[in-house]
């Protein structure tokens, strides 16, 4: 056999078991990956609204807005 040939045996042969390594990780993470704890976009709008929106801590204040949202009804 040619060396050529033999070079490329040897580098044949890494690619293959490096894609069998791949495929097997593939394979052992694929269910953690469908079960990933993905919030959802309802979870994510609740948690946005909660950040942005803070309650309104002085008294006077919330009085207003009640009779301000009264107003407009």
């Amino acid at each position: 056999m040619s060396t050529e040939l033999i070079a490329f045996l040897v580098v044949l042969g890494a690619a293959v078991l490096i894609a069998v390594v791949a495929f097997l990780i593939y394979l052992y993470l694929k269910p953690r990956l469908k079960h990933d704890d993905k919030p959802t976009e309802e979870q994510i709008l609740h948690e946005e609204m909660d950040r942005v929106l803070k309650p309104i801590e002085d008294e006077e204040t919330a009085k207003a807005v009640e009779e301000y949202k009264d107003e407009e009804e």
